[in-house]
């Protein structure tokens, strides 16, 4: 409680706050963290599947793997954070959110100003001239009306850079933040993981685990997305 009553006013005391969440901003949504073992692909590693490799080689298990991902998410919408988020940015909070998610969860719950470092899981488009498709064509398997070419979801596939205006943009107000908080990230992909290094600000860490991560920052506070940000929000207000 003392932590996030100090957190609340460093919040409100910044002039330019940016926030970087992860898979653990969308456990709370029914979105299964892409890291689990558990689940339907239980007897593989999801970065053999998510990869420019699989989608050329094995595109049967990539498309199957995406379908299911897709599914899932039609059943999912945004938690009481990421409104809270939305909120916070409207009201002058918060200035960006640098997001590891493909859900589009951030947009839908109103917040504006979002950089999707990993892409959209519902932006589909050709794998061979890069022309737009739609979910619907995707989860049917259709080809490109254009040239024929397999449709993708447009996620960073393993393998591939990062969108550069969203890396740009991330890294730039990063490096004029005055706090920066980390929500519901392991910080174990690059180069996302690099972006809190990148503030002279003040960082704060909130995830459901915290022990070896949360060390490198100035406050860590454990417990779950959405309730932490709710019992700052109640400070706040």
């Amino acid at each position: 409680m003392k932590d996030i009553r100090l957190l609340s006013e460093w919040i409100q005391q910044s002039r330019f706050t940016v926030v970087l969440t992860g898979a653990g901003m969308s456990t709370e949504s029914g979105l299964p963290d892409f890291r689990s073992k558990s689940g339907w692909w239980k007897n593989y590693d999801p970065t053999t599947i998510a990869s420019v490799d699989a989608m050329v080689a094995n595109y049967s298990l990539f498309h199957e793997f995406y379908t299911m991902r897709l599914k899932t998410l039609a059943g999912c919408s945004p938690h009481r954070g990421h409104y809270i988020l939305a909120d916070w940015e409207a009201r002058g909070l918060v200035h960006s959110i640098a997001t590891q998610n493909v859900d589009g969860f951030h947009k839908a719950a109103g917040s504006r100003r979002v950089y999707e470092l990993h892409g959209s899981l519902k932006s589909i488009r050709c794998s061979g001239c890069g022309r737009p498709g739609t979910v619907e064509d995707f989860l049917e398997r259709a080809d490109c009306r254009c040239c024929g070419g397999r449709l993708r979801p447009g996620v960073v596939l393993f393998g591939e850079a990062l969108p550069q205006d969203a890396w740009n943009s991330a890294l730039r107000d990063m490096k004029k933040a005055d706090l920066v908080l980390v929500i519901g990230t392991s910080l174990q992909v690059y180069p996302a993981n690099q972006l809190p290094s990148m503030t002279a600000g003040k960082t704060a860490f909130i995830n459901y685990e915290v022990q070896g991560t949360g060390s490198g920052f100035d406050m860590a506070v454990q417990g779950k997305a959405g309730e932490v940000l709710a019992e700052l929000d109640r400070m706040i207000k």
